[in-house]
């Protein structure tokens, strides 16, 4: 491949991300609205096709494939997408995560498990994976896994107990003395 064609390539795998960081941001502070988002990643998934930019970085263009199709919340299309990019990259924590994030939306709590615990394999020191463990287990009601989860993850990261209070995730759990024990703050 010539060098303009690469530096080509990568140009336009950095657009479609940048389409994608332009959706997702601010997401939880400020959302965007549906018609934007939509456009935002269909423009993500024009530049992926505007060349044969995918020969070289499948697993780099499956998941930004798969990010684009999550904006737009279709997300069994974007899982799809996410599991062709962990197969060629399964050490990749973003596709672990994603892939469990568009399994939870579906309803289907054991695959997103699964999904993480698959992450856990490669990278056990990452509080995220523990967290968002904590977080779908409290939603399968299991409290006992829900708890270890979320120790481990404040025992490596303990700023995630700032953001307990605002995850409805917990909601099943919240009202447990052994939830309320494990985050409340001793000042």
């Amino acid at each position: 491949m010539t060098s303009y064609m690469h530096i080509r390539r990568e140009q336009i795998l950095r657009e479609a991300d940048g389409y994608l960081d332009l959706a997702m941001a601010c997401a939880d502070q400020l959302p965007l609205s549906a018609s934007v988002r939509n456009r935002l990643a269909q423009r993500a998934l024009s530049a992926l096709a505007s060349v044969d930019t995918c020969r070289s970085n499948k697993s780099r263009c499956n998941y930004l494939h798969g990010q684009a199709l999550r904006v737009m919340e279709r997300f069994p299309e974007a899982i799809e997408y996410f599991e062709s990019a962990a197969e060629l990259d399964n050490e990749n924590l973003h596709i672990w995560l994603a892939l469990g994030w568009c399994h939870k939306r579906v309803g289907k709590l054991d695959m997103a498990i699964q999904s993480l615990e698959e992450a856990l394999a490669f990278d056990p020191g990452e509080a995220i994976l523990y967290y968002n463990l904590a977080c779908y287990w409290s939603l399968a009601n299991n409290v006992k896994l829900a708890l270890e989860y979320l120790s481990r993850a404040f025992s490596i990261d303990s700023d995630y107990r700032d953001l307990i209070g605002g995850e409805h995730d917990f909601d099943p759990i919240r009202s447990d003395p052994r939830f309320q024990e494990l985050t409340s703050v001793i000042v």
